[in-house]
């Protein structure tokens, strides 16, 4: 019972009555169960997302309105940039610096809309509404159902704490960034992905997780964290039957679009080698610090910021050590979403591109790691901070915005902030006994485990060293 052992839970509840009562009647809710009212958690918090959103929907922004009313969405002004209002399909007909998935759920969300257009004109009983507002509104309905199945799936990999899902819904972050990007559909995909893993198929999570990669690159993380774990049960062909599920999932989207559009596809690994540091990295600040002398100092545009990308891959390279020595080192195997949660957490740090949105990858991780509500809405309220400022700062200090210096304080808080829920999430692998999930319930192991679910340890550092002491 989350007011039982939360104390953001239990007070919270004093607005309907306080802790569920020591004699209260469990599980015979007739319809509300946990999963119908998380997700209608969700519907709410989706709804007031929309509301914020909706002076941007129509695509005039005539007094930088995307940035007054915080509803900038990328998904507006790309309709139009890559021909999807007239009809245009996504690198067959113009390049998308997105995967290829993504493409196809631009190329849906402008179908939908077309579509409800043609209706509204033959039928003259639905409201007339400009093309892009049409798309709009398709894109947002499509990423409510991904978050739905986010919702669903968190739900699930909880194990006996349903509740926590509810963490999900109510999430502020959902708030801010549902329709900021496409991203809800990757996360959807890798939420799946890690689903199928726990219900011990393989194939299907690879398959899931492969699906996510052609959406976004960042599942290709959990298939990362799955081997570190799979490396110490002794279960790497567990693994590999998911990773090549993986690779021809991946392969059977991507493929026939390189072939048929080659430099429109290419376009994604194209961009990403050549950009800057984002405004959101940490790179960015030291960047703009130093006058623009850091690293590669000031370069042509277009023109690849080489050493950056070589400190950057140096660093990630570092994160996957340093987590692989804990995922060995630690007593007991850490649970699958701590160390994805960690491995994501620590690529978005150290990475020199960092989306605001991209911060909706760690929102079910971060669930699933450490379902404690004061350290994830003390995290999300950092990330709603930024976002706050980074519109006020795009809007500029003549138009009564904010200095670059505010952003910055904010891009450092949230970073804090990220890194004290990481120590967090290492004191629970270091220390299981304070696992909020292991010591909720008698036996727990990894309720999203799959075959590491009770798997006994087959490598380790922890044993060596131990037997060296003894020694």
């Amino acid at each position: 019972m989350p007011t039982w052992s939360d104390p953001v839970a239990a007070q919270a509840s004093e607005a309907v009555g306080g802790p569920w009562g020591r004699h209260a009647v469990t599980g015979r809710a007739l319809f509300w169960t946990p999963l119908r009212i998380c997700l209608l958690y969700a519907t709410a918090v989706l709804a007031g997302a929309w509301l914020k959103q909706a002076p941007c929907s129509d695509g005039n922004w005539a007094g930088s309105v995307q940035y007054t009313h915080l509803c900038y969405s990328d998904t507006v002004p790309l309709f139009t940039l890559h021909g999807l209002d007239a009809g245009s399909l996504p690198y067959l007909d113009s390049g998308v610096e997105y995967p290829v998935l993504t493409g196809a759920f631009m190329a849906l969300a402008a179908l939908l809309g077309r579509v409800y257009g043609d209706l509204a004109t033959a039928a003259g009983l639905l409201p007339q509404v400009p093309p892009v507002q049409a798309y709009y509104v398709a894109t947002c309905l499509l990423l409510c159902g991904c978050a739905f199945l986010v919702v669903r799936g968190v739900l699930a990999l909880a194990g006996h704490r349903p509740w926590d899902a509810a963490m999900i819904g109510l999430s502020p972050l959902l708030l801010v960034h549902a329709f900021t990007n496409w991203d809800l559909f990757a996360v959807a995909l890798a939420t799946g992905g890690t689903w199928a893993w726990a219900r011990n198929r393989p194939v299907l999570a690879g398959a899931l997780l492969g699906l996510g990669v052609a959406a976004k690159f960042y599942p290709l993380l959990l298939l990362g964290a799955l081997f570190l774990l799979c490396l110490r049960a002794g279960r790497l062909r567990e693994w590999l039957r998911a990773a090549v599920a993986a690779g021809v999932a991946w392969l059977a989207v991507d493929v026939p679009v390189a072939l048929l559009a080659p430099r429109n596809w290419s376009l994604f690994f194209r961009l990403n080698t050549a950009r800057p540091a984002d405004p959101d990295s940490l790179w960015n600040v030291l960047i703009t610090a130093s006058d623009g002398r850091f690293l590669d100092g000031p370069l042509p545009e277009g023109t690849p910021p080489v050493l950056l990308n070589t400190v950057v891959a140096v660093c990630v390279l570092l994160v996957v050590a340093g987590l692989g020595w804990l995922v060995l080192r630690a007593p007991v195997r850490p649970r699958v979403p701590q160390v994805a949660f960690l491995l994501v957490a620590a690529f978005l740090l150290v990475t020199k591109v960092w989306s605001p949105q991209y911060s909706l990858w760690l929102l079910p991780l971060a669930v699933l790691a450490r379902p404690r509500w004061r350290a994830l809405l003390l995290w999300q309220a950092s990330e709603v901070v930024l976002w706050v400022l980074r519109m006020l700062w795009y809007l500029g200090t003549e138009d009564r915005g904010v200095g670059v210096e505010w952003f910055f304080l904010a891009v450092i808080a949230r970073d804090l902030a990220v890194v004290v829920f990481m120590g967090l999430v290492v004191r629970d692998v270091l220390h299981p006994d304070e696992d909020p999930v292991r010591t909720s319930w008698p036996g727990v192991d990894d309720p999203a485990g799959g075959p590491l679910d009770g798997a006994p340890d087959r490598v380790t550092l922890r044993r060596r060293v131990e037997a060296r002491v003894e020694a």
